[in-house]
């Protein structure tokens, strides 16, 4: 009872801060919005370099073929694609010979072995980077499990016309298939990731969509980046930085990606993810788990001192208000998100708008799923990606813990 003072000063102090905090977010929700509706409107241009589309793939999928067959679409008029697997018996092969040999613009389909020492994604890509016409001006990385739109490929590449940055880039925006809870929490988890880019934001690049001038991926030395690594993007972009090359972000250019999945696929995917990132921008990393950790405490501090008062009959309002006004600039956060990204995906709107509840309720909440993770990325090095387990050691050094 002596230190209750104590604890409630620490609570109230802990409860400011994210007040301020979620404001100045908020704030930056707003800014977030203005930058995508001006992006919007920017004109692609006329830049047509020659490009590769490379796009690695493993494994069938629900909605691969209309994924790949969105590939095949862009109205970009000086593009070849190349489909990327490790074997031809994976199970995805046979849909990408297909939707390779129907393409009306021309696709390769590679085989680049089993990877050593590296994950199988980055081996992929660099096998398909190595196999590359001489006359390639562009490159652009895509997922597998992306949907892109038709103007797509033209807005990524257009902006490479300005040598100031190094490359562009987007984020997905995850659109669930069905109504279980895991899924309906990744779909929220995926959300917030989106507004991390922004305008003048110290950005990184995102595997799923990255645009990058083929002379500049030289001269950074991705290729040497990539030979030990488990991820394409953070390498790419810690090889862009060393060069002090910006990363411009590209919100019209969000991918909608379909997603259904299981408590298990939640927390294989989460996991992962912040693993990646502790190893890879371990300060972005270190940024995050302070932030969630602190926002985490401040509300289980909140809600114990608040029901302790009501169970002893005094006033709690206070302490109320203090609890719960963070989670409300959440929710007003994520109200901003949803208006700008159900914009940006025009095609989309219905559902994203149908949904908008999942970011605005679960959202709230998704600090303490993060501190999971978190606390996970402490304890271990090794993940799973798409059936192959990796340890991560190192930014330069991988193991491939699954037999070949």
């Amino acid at each position: 009872m002596l230190c209750s003072p104590c604890v409630e000063i620490l609570f109230e102090i802990l409860a400011v801060l994210q007040i301020l905090l979620g404001l100045y977010l908020a704030v930056q929700g707003v800014m977030w919005l203005a930058y995508a509706k001006r992006r919007t409107m920017v004109d692609p241009g006329f830049y047509a370099p020659r490009t590769a589309v490379i796009c690695p793939c493993r494994g069938s999928e629900p909605g691969l073929e209309q994924n790949l067959m969105a590939l095949c679409e862009f109205d970009h008029q000086n593009y070849e694609l190349f489909f990327v697997l490790a074997s031809e018996s994976d199970s995805a092969a046979p849909t990408v010979k297909r939707v390779a040999a129907q393409s009306r613009v021309k696709a390769t389909v590679l085989f680049a072995g089993r990877p050593d020492g590296r994950g199988e994604k980055v081996n992929n890509l660099i096998h398909a980077v190595t196999q590359l016409p001489k006359d390639i001006e562009a490159l652009v990385f895509v997922d597998s499990d992306g949907r892109p739109g038709k103007s797509w490929l033209r807005r990524m590449v257009s902006p490479l016309h300005d040598v100031r940055y190094g490359a562009t880039t987007t984020m997905r925006w995850l659109i669930p298939t069905a109504a279980n809870f895991p899924t309906m929490l990744l779909t929220a988890w995926n959300a917030p990731i989106v507004t991390m880019l922004g305008e003048k934001s110290n950005n990184f690049c995102w595997g799923g969509g990255t645009a990058i001038r083929k002379s500049e991926f030289d001269q950074c030395g991705v290729l040497e980046e990539w030979q030990r690594s488990v991820s394409d993007d953070y390498s790419m972009t810690n090889a862009l930085e060393r060069r002090g090359k910006p990363i411009q972000f590209l919100p019209e250019c969000l991918v909608v990606s379909f997603v259904n999945t299981s408590f298990e696929g939640l927390l294989e995917f989460t996991n992962r993810q912040i693993l990646i990132t502790r190893v890879y921008a371990h300060k972005m990393w270190a940024t995050a788990f302070a932030t969630h950790f602190l926002f985490c405490l401040t509300f289980a501090l909140g809600l114990i001192l608040t029901l302790a008062d009501v169970v002893a009959t005094l006033p709690s309002l206070h302490l109320a208000a203090l609890t719960f006004l963070p989670l409300l600039l959440a929710s007003l956060r994520s109200a901003l998100r949803v208006i700008a990204v159900a914009d940006l995906l025009s095609g989309y709107r219905a559902q994203i708008n149908a949904q908008s509840w999942i970011y605005i309720t679960i959202g709230v909440f998704l600090p303490f799923l993060y501190l999971a993770n978190f606390v996970t990325s402490l304890i271990s090095r090794r993940i799973r990606w798409r059936g192959i387990r990796y340890e991560l050691i190192s930014p330069n050094e991988t193991r491939v813990l699954t037999p070949q």
